[in-house]
């Protein structure tokens, strides 16, 4: 039990925490609002996981929601699942992290009106050229950088409650805003940074002890992971006040900063950059491994089988995404947004996605009826009509909410590309069956 526990909280907790409490303060409009958007975050990360641990457990595969997707609504759905995952969903969150990283070393050491770009499409270059060295090597990278986490996190907190108390605020003209609106926007990024969830799933569902040993770890898992973000949150309250918050671009380092002076917030600075690399790392590992799995499928993509039994690793599938990776980092520094730029190229994309994977746990009990289901959703159907429709609902919030619009259109423009290369992948996967 606590291995698991420990072991969904490792998934669960990245980088996204270092960079989204000020957009999440900011679109919440008060501390009040703020906390009750991350509270809301957790609750709904535990609906989600409930939902992904039935699915998982009764449909048990390393595809995870490409093999839910498959066989719920068949291949050719699930092919562009599998297509958005290597070209949006993955990839935009390796940009996206990379940003975070960049942010932080600029604290550092500044490379100029670009800095953070710079940093990110270094990051990529080199993390993707770690990975290709060998398993083992990305490995040990791995537990190096999941200590700093740890240990940025912890860092943050003390410098947090180390801080004197910034001075009172002018009352604002008016309230923060309430919901629906203004929370179902901050929940965008809240449940970015609550991301991994769906992964942590299929840990939870391979524990030994029946259904109440698996609910009983979902449950401790998120309580832990909330316990922590909302002590995070309340350093960064208590260390900056709530319009500094807002309004920082790097929180950790500026409530360094005031806790321990200019040294204080280098290391900080720091600490935190090289934290953000445990997320980065672990999700070009899980990516490129996932692609290797879908080019497996489809013979128009074999090329993205290259692998090095020598090295462990699909070496093709790695610099197909460090590639798309790059240019994602291209595409947020030329529209000077960064992190905000990656959330909204990702998120209806991410977000549709999590609605059909809501909505096949409902066709499978149709369909499936007789297959073994060694754990049920508790307070089904209610809870799962709480995913879906939460899921919608974020759907339609990530495409209304964002400030710039081209991120979402070049996110669609991408799915569109998707159905022309799945055209190619019929054709070619009937030539493949033909010429047998």
């Amino acid at each position: 039990m606590v291995d698991a526990v420990v072991i969904i909280a490792g998934i669960v907790i990245g980088g996204g925490i270092f960079a989204f409490p000020p957009l999440v303060a900011s679109i919440a409009g008060s501390a009040e609002w703020m906390f009750a958007a991350w509270l809301l975050g957790a609750a709904l990360t535990l609906v989600g996981t409930l939902c992904y641990a039935e699915l998982a457990a009764a449909f048990p595969s390393a595809g995870g929601d490409y093999h839910f997707l498959t066989r719920a609504y068949g291949k050719d759905v699930s092919f562009f699942f599998a297509w958005s995952r290597m070209t949006i969903i993955l990839t935009g969150s390796i940009a996206l992290l990379a940003f975070v990283f960049g942010d932080y070393m600029s604290q550092v050491i500044s490379l100029g009106p670009r800095s953070s770009a710079i940093y990110a499409g270094l990051i990529v270059v080199v993390l993707t050229a770690v990975n290709i060295a060998g398993l083992r090597e990305s490995a040990r990278a791995q537990s190096v950088l999941l200590g700093l986490l740890v240990a940025g996190l912890l860092g943050v907190i003390l410098a947090g409650i180390l801080a004197p108390a910034p001075p009172p605020a002018p009352a604002p003209a008016q309230a923060g805003a309430g919901p629906p609106a203004a929370l179902g926007t901050a929940l965008l990024f809240v449940l970015f940074t609550y991301g991994g969830w769906n992964e942590a799933a299929y840990v939870s569902a391979e524990l030994k002890g029946g259904p109440r040993a698996i609910l009983r770890a979902l449950v401790i898992a998120v309580s832990v992971i909330t316990a922590i973000y909302l002590a995070f949150i309340w350093a960064l309250l208590h260390g900056l006040g709530f319009e500094s918050l807002r309004s920082s671009s790097a929180v950790a380092a500026d409530v360094a900063r005031r806790a321990f002076g200019a040294p204080g917030e280098k290391v900080v600075g720091a600490l935190v950059a090289l934290a953000a690399l445990t997320s980065i790392n672990a999700t070009m590992i899980v990516g490129a491994r996932s692609n290797y799995a879908f080019a497996s499928d489809w013979p128009m993509i074999r090329f993205m089988r290259g692998w090095n039994g020598a090295r462990s690793v699909p070496v093709t599938a790695y610099l197909v995404q460090g590639s798309i990776a790059l240019a994602l980092v291209l595409f947020a520094a030329v529209e000077r947004g960064g992190v905000s730029t990656m959330v909204e190229f990702t998120a209806p994309v991410f977000w549709f996605f999590f609605l059909l994977t809501g909505l096949a746990l409902f066709v499978l009990r149709h369909t499936h009826p007789d297959a073994p289901r060694p754990f049920k959703v508790p307070g089904y159907p209610v809870v799962p009509l709480v995913f879906i429709c939460t899921s919608a609902y974020l759907l339609y919030r990530s495409v209304t909410h964002a400030h710039s619009q081209d991120a979402v259109k070049i996110a669609l423009y991408v799915m569109a590309t998707g159905l022309a290369a799945w055209v190619v992948a019929r054709l070619s996967a009937m030539r493949h069956c033909a010429g047998r």
